[in-house]
């Protein structure tokens, strides 16, 4: 959704159409490397989240080096984890869930998506807290919030969009979000940072191009993309969504991309994921 977005703005501000292309592929090592490899002169993009550029490397053997083979343009927007738990839970926050879970050792379950943020985020989380949860792996998104709205597990960190629908649910409590910052879409859902200080853990979604594209084709693109993702129409979409609207700058966006590699880090250890 965000990539055509970002097509559509960037086809309007160049007088250009910009095609969007799906690469399937395990953590979208074929669709980067496929960017990676191409002609650098501004005609071929990558729009990819952050685990795909440099999680996906940490897990699986490649053939393209992120930080050589790729330059980062800037962000359409930044995507959220969202935790849901099953209202019959003795819990109504964070705090209780993690008391309930050191003294339940191994008896909570959170279904996860093996390797995206669903399972790295309260991976992490538990493992700073100290709590001992068990990990349900699962096809994708739609069967573990199904899995959660029947009872069949404790929790599942989901993404924005798949868990706000449910936030007026009669089976589910959404006790936090994993930004850095409360959500304007849901403001009165606490980020795990007030539990956990310090504690940030979310998806930068955005263009790359290949290494070795003009610098000139780059400050256009990047002005481009920051321009649509900034604009009012496009930021109140993604908020609606539970999006953290894009156009880092520069600095920020190099910043950010470094915080997402180290998260990744510990992570994948805290999930005992290896390549």
């Amino acid at each position: 959704m965000m990539a055509r977005i970002g097509a559509e703005g960037l086809a309007e501000k160049f007088g250009k159409p910009f095609v969007v292309e799906n690469r399937s592929s395990a953590g979208g090592a074929v669709g980067v490397s496929q960017v990676a490899r191409s002609t650098p002169d501004g005609y071929t993009l990558l729009f990819a989240a952050s685990t795909m550029t440099y999680l996906t490397p940490m897990l699986q053997k490649v053939d393209f080096d992120p930080d050589k083979d790729l330059t980062p343009i800037t962000n359409i927007g930044t995507g959220a984890q969202l935790l849901g738990i099953r209202k019959s839970l003795p819990v109504t926050n964070l705090s209780e869930l993690v008391a309930y879970a050191k003294v339940n050792p191994g008896k909570l379950n959170c279904v996860v998506v093996t390797q995206t943020l669903s399972h790295l985020v309260p991976a992490l989380m538990f493992a700073r807290a100290g709590a001992d949860v068990v990990f349900i792996p699962a096809r994708g998104g739609p069967q573990s919030v199904s899995d959660l709205i029947s009872g069949q597990v404790d929790m599942y960190f989901g993404t924005a969009s798949e868990m706000l629908p449910h936030i007026d649910s009669d089976k589910i409590r959404l006790i936090a979000v994993a930004t850095e910052k409360r959500l304007d879409a849901a403001p009165n859902i606490p980020t795990v940072a007030e539990s956990y200080p310090g504690f940030s853990f979310s998806s930068f979604n955005g263009f790359f191009v290949p290494s070795g594209t003009p610098d000139d084709i780059v400050a256009a693109l990047r002005s481009a993309v920051a321009e649509v993702a900034t604009s009012p129409a496009v930021s109140k979409r993604l908020t609606a969504l539970g999006i953290v609207p894009g156009g880092l700058s520069t600095e920020q966006m190099l910043a950010t991309l470094k915080g997402d590699r180290q998260h990744f880090e510990q992570a994948s250890k805290a999930a005992g994921l290896k390549k």
